[in-house]
């Protein structure tokens, strides 16, 4: 594979490619040829002796796999084309055995940022399955299950997707009034590890019938002490977390309004309202939603990072708008808003024009030039191509 950094002549030459691109109005047909496309780029990182992709983290990897059974469930012939079953079942059966560490930290612009080392002769995660120290990594593995379960019908995803639940369940306790922690190290209870959990619960309530109740129940109060907790603020944002003070109590962080957990919790809402037929869990969303999308975009209609990071945020940033606007996705859906329509086509249109390389690799920065920072990785591009999938659906 071409070396993912980019100098000299090379990187010239590049950069003229796809800055040269016109944007044009895009069809349906085009949006669906675009995305199998960035569905072979993104399958060029992929290990199939550990089932994960390479030049990213264990939970990216999970969010590798989740944009492509979402791109299968309106797609499927085009992902039938690239083996989508044997992809599924090669990554459950061998990421599940890797050998992995990890350490997670937060930079003092509040950037978050996992280190893992893959190793067959490090000791495993101290965990079997895909559990591990992190309730948020487990969070997202579940729901990439869950949905490999929705265009698969093998029932041992789903079978995993509860088991994991189970071990993020035993996560919460009655600090900050509850909610789940963000480690098993118990430090720091934040915005993504709760919005996970209340997706997965809520997920599962849709899909496990003799367990529905319990669940849904899960989810409920998990939204509920959520809302209390303070982490959503007056413009209608959620910041990264809670800071526990001397007494005991709880308060906003104040950290930065980061675009997935923008994006998570919409698409918990959308299970619960699907739950429940209760709309208010969707006028919740959208409120969230069009609150983001103000604050994401710039001048041009193009999503950003709430700090304008790009290219360099982090080493777990690069997946977080595509987080956002995959769960957008999901929310129109439901409620077909022009809004956020707009939102989804304009930034495919502009990553596919201006951010995309001759190996049909999709960048960090939405609005170009692909070879922006590190230039694209597995995380940059399959953020990137979660808007792709969205543009099909909207």
């Amino acid at each position: 594979m071409a070396s993912l950094r980019w100098g000299g002549l090379a990187a010239r030459a590049l950069h003229i490619f796809s800055a040269n691109r016109q944007p044009r109005d895009y069809t349906l047909s085009d949006y669906s040829q675009n995305t199998l496309a960035a569905a072979k780029a993104l399958q060029e990182w992929y290990e199939w002796s550990s089932g994960t992709w390479n030049t990213t983290g264990w939970w990216n990897s999970a969010n590798c796999l989740q944009v492509l059974v979402d791109w299968a469930s309106l797609s499927r012939r085009d992902a039938d084309s690239i083996g989508i079953s044997d992809i599924i079942a090669n990554t459950f059966n061998k990421a599940q055995t890797q050998s992995v560490t990890v350490r997670k930290t937060i930079s003092g612009r509040g950037h978050t940022t996992s280190t893992y080392q893959f190793d067959a002769h490090l000791a495993k995660r101290g965990f079997n399955e895909f559990l591990n120290n992190y309730y948020d990594d487990e969070g997202w593995w579940a729901l990439a299950l869950i949905r490999s379960w929705d265009v698969t019908r093998e029932q041992a995803y789903l079978n995993m997707a509860e088991r994991i639940f189970q071990d993020m369940h035993n996560g919460t306790d009655n600090v900050c009034g509850g909610g789940i922690w963000w480690s098993k190290d118990r430090d720091y209870k934040n915005a993504i590890a709760n919005e996970l959990y209340l997706s997965v619960a809520a997920s599962l309530a849709n899909r496990v019938e003799n367990k529905k109740g319990d669940y849904l129940e899960i989810a409920e109060n998990t939204w509920a002490w959520f809302k209390k907790s303070g982490m959503i603020n007056q413009d209608n944002l959620i910041n990264d977390g809670l800071r526990i003070e001397s007494d005991g109590s709880c308060v906003n962080n104040g950290l930065p309004t980061w675009s997935y957990n923008q994006g998570v919790v919409l698409g918990g809402l959308v299970e619960m309202h699907r739950a429940t037929g209760n709309k208010t869990f969707l006028d919740e969303a959208l409120k969230i939603a069009e609150a983001a999308i103000k604050k994401l975009q710039d001048e041009d209609g193009i999503i950003r990072e709430v700090d304008r990071c790009e290219p360099d945020c982090g080493k777990d940033g690069p997946q977080f708008k595509g987080i956002f606007v995959r769960n957008l996705k999901y929310l129109y859906a439901w409620v077909e808003r022009d809004v956020l329509k707009e939102a989804v086509r304009k930034n495919a249109d502009s990553i596919w024009s201006k951010n995309r390389n001759d190996q049909n690799q999709l960048g960090i920065s939405w609005g170009g030039p692909p070879e922006a920072g590190e230039g694209p990785t597995a995380a940059t591009h399959s953020g990137a191509m979660d808007v792709l999938v969205a543009a099909i659906a909207a």
